[in-house]
């Protein structure tokens, strides 16, 4: 079983603004679609509150301090630990960390692989990926440069394996 962060970032760190994603890049959705499809996803409750909706095809369980959150369709744990558990039930190989930073945070220590798209510039945001040690990990792929058209925002696609 694989541990795998799967995550958008600009330059400066920037994840999120106001619990949203501070960009709309369609094809980075695409890239998340296809990178996710089929994999258990594990996500902070406040990452559930702004997706707003199951994304079909992959199961969700979500980290939340609440004992009373429940969703149909959805497994909950309050825990990263408990998740896990839930997840390996469900597969033998990818299990997919999807945000937010305090779940990146915790997961990132356990983590072997990150879907990264990097956006080529700072953007403004009040949260943040977490600080981690790019020197352990090594770079197995990069696709891009791209450029949105709609936004002008250019970004590629990186993934990383820890060492």
């Amino acid at each position: 079983m694989t541990l795998s962060l799967i995550v958008a970032m600009a330059e400066n760190g920037v994840i999120g603004s106001d619990d949203a994603l501070p960009w709309h890049i369609p094809d980075d959705l695409k890239h998340f679609k296809l990178i996710t499809m089929g994999k258990p996803i594990i996500m902070g409750r406040r990452t559930w509150d702004s997706l707003g909706r199951i994304l079909p095809g992959r199961p969700h369980i979500v980290l939340s301090r609440d004992p009373n959150f429940a969703v149909d369709g959805v497994s909950s744990a309050n825990s990263l630990e408990d998740a896990l558990i839930i997840a390996e039930g469900l597969t033998e190989h990818e299990i997919m960390i999807i945000g937010g930073a305090e779940i990146y945070r915790a997961a990132l220590r356990y983590a072997k692989c990150i879907y990264l798209t990097e956006i080529h510039r700072p953007i403004p945001g009040d949260t943040f990926f977490p600080q981690f040690n790019r020197d352990a990990w090594t770079e197995i792929e990069r696709q891009g440069p791209f450029q949105d058209e709609k936004s002008g925002l250019t970004y590629s696609f990186v993934t990383l394996l820890q060492d």
